[in-house]
């Protein structure tokens, strides 16, 4: 005769949740990394420019770090619509 519990197990969360959370975590935290690559390669490149036309204003700097945020996210906003 086997025996019979009458406590009830509790329930294992699904496998699904557990990958959709780490599909989801991955895919931002490399969107953030993205958005952070684009950013530092545009004011770099600024500050590179500025140096070597020997400008006492960091206009380079100002304009292209403008540009890398509104392209960083540019590029953020395209892949939240998929």
């Amino acid at each position: 005769m086997e025996y019979q519990s009458t406590q009830k197990e509790p329930k294992k969360p699904e496998k699904k949740q557990e990958s959709d959370g780490l599909r989801n975590f991955t895919r931002y935290s490399g969107l953030g990394i993205q958005m952070g690559i684009i950013i530092f390669i545009t004011v770099w490149g600024g500050k590179k420019l500025d140096h070597l036309l020997l400008l006492k204003t960091p206009v380079f700097t100002i304009i292209l770090s403008l540009l890398g945020v509104a392209a960083a996210m540019w590029t953020a906003i395209k892949d939240f619509i998929k």
